[in-house]
């Protein structure tokens, strides 16, 4: 199962139906991502967690919105899937949406937004395009 996915399509379900904050399981590359969308301003806050007697963590995400009490997070795309990687250099990534979305890439120093692996000369995987 592909659980970054699972992340980016719960995301973007509560999203549609108003939820205030929405629970994943955890990974560190879900993480990871949560974290560039938290950077970017599509997501408020990103905090981990254990259940009380399990011995799994979980990924809490709080949702934010603007003033109109739209959405910040408007859709998704998983760019590069387990059946089909996508890699790019650093001066193919472009920007999403002219600017209004952020690309998550995952670089040799990690996943960052596609802004800043191209400020840092990185290439790398293209994981998904957030708008």
């Amino acid at each position: 199962m592909d659980t970054l996915s699972n992340m980016l399509s719960t995301i973007k379900n509560a999203y549609l139906v108003r939820k205030e904050a929405v629970e994943v399981p955890y990974s560190k590359q879900s993480e990871a991502v949560a974290k560039v969308l938290e950077a970017s301003g599509f997501v408020k806050k990103v905090k981990s967690f254990k259940h009380k007697g399990k011995a799994y963590k979980g990924l809490s995400i709080e949702l934010s919105y603007d003033e109109t009490d739209l959405p910040k997070l408007m859709n998704v795309r998983r760019i590069s899937k387990p059946g089909r990687r996508i890699y790019k250099k650093a001066d193919e990534i472009r920007s999403v949406k002219g600017g209004y979305g952020v690309l998550v890439v995952s670089t040799p120093r990690g996943i960052m937004s596609g802004d800043e692996a191209r400020k840092r000369r990185l290439g790398g995987e293209l994981i998904c395009e957030v708008w």
